[in-house]
This record gives structure tokens, sequence and C-alpha cells, in this order.
């Protein structure tokens, strides 16, 4: 991050997918992650469902009427910025993974909290909710 970056209250978020959300005239898409496109379909025993909507929804519903703490350009940008983000004390990115509603980027550090939640089926890597 450049250093005129700095650490704000983005209040009202809405998820526009399942790791980008808007809030006060930002776009911010949450490092470390990998998104589930919203046009997305996931299988779990042969049965297909629409796992990117549905995680959407589920980042949507947790981010609902709340403020997160991310690292920011300090003038609002027209394009989306790739962001840490925390909701409390709770990474967001480390959130949407270990939870299966985000995969890890390869060079990222979330690689533990995926395989966890593949070995527990949850999320993309489940049945469908």
């Amino acid at each position: 991050m450049p250093g005129d970056w700095r650490e704000v209250l983005l209040y009202r978020p809405i998820a526009t997918s399942s790791a980008m959300f808007e809030a006060m005239g930002r776009k911010v898409v949450i490092s470390g992650v990998r998104g589930i496109d919203l046009d997305s379909s996931c299988s779990f025993h042969d049965v297909t469902w629409p796992c990117g909507l549905r995680a959407r929804a589920v980042f949507n519903s947790w981010l609902r009427g709340r403020a997160l703490h991310c690292f920011v350009p300090p003038d609002v940008e027209r394009f989306a910025v790739a962001a840490p983000c925390r909701l409390g004390k709770q990474d967001v990115g480390a959130w949407l993974v270990s939870n299966g509603w985000a995969t890890a980027l390869p060079s990222g550090i979330y690689g533990k909290a995926e395989a966890t939640a593949r070995k527990a089926e949850m999320g993309i890597f489940g049945p469908a909710q």
C-alpha cells in the first residue's frame, strides 16, 4: 500500500460480490482473496447450486448494519481498490475464506483457512445452503 493510504471507517457497506463491497462512495475489493463470480455455480455430490449469488448474500448479511475499518487511498476512487479490511478485530478476508465464501490467492496469507474450509465442506465447498 502506498504511504498515503490510511485506515478509515466505512459505514453501511453493501456487498456487490463475495469479496467486494461499496460504502461511502468507495468500491473495495478485499485483498488477499479471490471472490466468487455472481454467476458461478458449485457442485456438491452431483447437486449444482448458485454459489456466487449465495456467497454475496452471506457476505452482505454479515456486513449488514456495520462499519468496516479499511486501508484505502485518501481520495474517492472511480474504480475499485484492493484493500485489507476488518470488522472489529475480525479480518474480513480471513472470515470470507475460512467460511468458504472466497478462495485464497496463491501468494496470499489465507491458504490454511481455505484448506480448513474445504475439509469442513463449508461455503462453496459444501452443500447448497
